[in-house]
C-alpha cells in the first residue's frame, strides 16, 4: 500500500492531533484515529484499527515515560484495573457475535453522554495538598493498598490521595474491556471518569494511570491485527510520527494544567465520542 505526498501530511497532522488529546487525558487517540481514517482517508476499517493501536501503543510508550517519572502513574492500581480490563476484553470477544454491536453502541453511547455530563459539571480536585519545603519533585505510592502523592507543578505542592470504591473501579473497568472487545473503542474512555469521579483519584493521576494501562491493552490487539496482514507501515509510519510529537506536547501540558481545564476536555471529548457511537449504532 502506498500514501500520496498529501495523505503522508494528512496523517501526519492526524497523528499529531490524536497523540496530544490521547496523552493529555489518558484516553488514546483511537477514538479519533479509527473514525477520520475509515470516513476522511477511506481506508479499510480494519487497516484503521491496526494503525490506531500501533498509535495507542506509542501513546502510551511516550506520554508514560513522563508521567512515571512525575510520580503521577499509580502502577499498583494500573495493575489492579488492568485485570478486569482485560477479563472484560476476553468477554467481549466471546460474545461479539452473539450481541448486535449496533445496540450496544447506542447503549454504550448513551453511558458516555452521562459520564461526559458529569465530567463538566466535576466534583472539585480530589486529595489532600500538602506544602512542603524542599522535598524532591518526584511521586511516590504510600503504605496505603491504593494510596499516592505526586507533585502539582501549577500549586507547588504535593497531594497526596487515597483510591476508594475499588469495586466500582474493577466493574468500570471490566465495562471498558468489553467495550473494547465488542466496539473497538479504547477503554480510557470510561476508565479516566470511574478513577476520577468514582474512585476519588486526582484526574492528573487518572489520566497518566490510564495512558500507562491502555498500551498493554493496545499491544494484544495488534499483535492479532500483525498476524492476520492488516498492518500497513505506509499508514502506521507516519501516523506514528506525528503521534509521538503530539504524546510529548500532550504530556507537558497535562503535568501543569488545571484539574478543572482537564475535565472540561475529558467531558467534551466523551460526548463527541458518544455521539459518534449513538449515530453508528442507529445506521
Amino acid at each position: 500500500m502506498t500514501v500520496g505526498l498529501l495523505a503522508l501530511a494528512g496523517l501526519i497532522l492526524l497523528g499529531l492531533l490524536s497523540g496530544s488529546l490521547g496523552a493529555l487525558v489518558g484516553i488514546g487517540g483511537g477514538v479519533v484515529i479509527v473514525p477520520a481514517l475509515t470516513i476522511i482517508f477511506g481506508f479499510d476499517i480494519k487497516t484503521a484499527i491496526a494503525a490506531s493501536l500501533v498509535a495507542v501503543v506509542v501513546t502510551s510508550i511516550t506520554a508514560s515515560g513522563r508521567y512515571v517519572r512525575l510520580g503521577l502513574v499509580n502502577t499498583r492500581l494500573a495493575l489492579t484495573l488492568e485485570l478486569a480490563t482485560a477479563l472484560g476484553g476476553l468477554a467481549g470477544g466471546f460474545t461479539g457475535t452473539l450481541v448486535p454491536s449496533s445496540a450496544l453502541s447506542v447503549v454504550f453511547g448513551a453511558l458516555l453522554v452521562v459520564t461526559g455530563i458529569l465530567s463538566l459539571r466535576g466534583r472539585g480536585e480530589h486529595g489532600e495538598y500538602v506544602h512542603t519545603a524542599g522535598v524532591a519533585q518526584a511521586g511516590w505510592e504510600t503504605s496505603s493498598p491504593l494510596g499516592g502523592a505526586f507533585w502539582d507543578e501549577r500549586t507547588g505542592a504535593m497531594v497526596s490521595y487515597t483510591a476508594r470504591r475499588l469495586p466500582l473501579g474493577e466493574g468500570a473497568s471490566f465495562v471498558a474491556g468489553l467495550a473494547s472487545g465488542l466496539l473497538g473503542i479504547g477503554g480510557g474512555v470510561l476508565k479516566v471518569p470511574a478513577m476520577n469521579l468514582g474512585m476519588d483519584v486526582p484526574v492528573k493521576v487518572a489520566a497518566a494511570t490510564s495512558s500507562f494501562m491502555i498500551g498493554v491493552t493496545a499491544t494484544a490487539g495488534l499483535s492479532v491485527y500483525l498476524g492476520r496482514g492488516f498492518l500497513h507501515p505506509a499508514v502506521a509510519a507516519p501516523l506514528s510520527l506525528g503521534v509521538l510529537a503530539g504524546a510529548l506536547v500532550g504530556a507537558r501540558f497535562a503535568s501543569s494544567a488545571s484539574p478543572r481545564a482537564l475535565r472540561s476536555i475529558l467531558g467534551v471529548v466523551l460526548v463527541a465520542v458518544a455521539i459518534v457511537m449513538i449515530v453508528r449504532g442507529v445506521g
